[in-house]
């Protein structure tokens, strides 16, 4: 299993477009081969700073799922109210 962070950063004033579409793409993730969990955090200092959680069976699950036409689609949605790209990290265990 593999856990993968996303943070992004929303652009003031899109918090409520951000919610709409982030609880989109994160129901379409739900049915993708080797998905197994995920959440959605705030920090609670700056509301517009989130990260997203997610587990995966395998490193070749998420990047299947990273590389769908779906995620690209939602992608295009996101991006702009992000006030920067995002940032993908993938950890395993040691």
């Amino acid at each position: 299993m593999i856990r993968v962070i996303i943070e992004r950063h929303i652009a003031h004033t899109l918090e409520t477009t951000y919610e709409l579409v982030a609880k989109r793409t994160l129901q379409k993730a739900v049915s993708a081969d080797g998905f197994i969990s995920g959440e959605s955090l705030r920090n609670a200092d700056d509301p517009n700073h989130r990260l997203i959680l997610s587990n995966w069976r395998s490193v070749q699950d998420w990047y299947r799922w990273f590389q769908s036409e779906e995620r690209k689609e939602m992608m295009n949605e996101l991006n702009p109210i992000l006030e920067t790209e995002e940032k993908v990290t993938i950890l395993e265990q040691a």
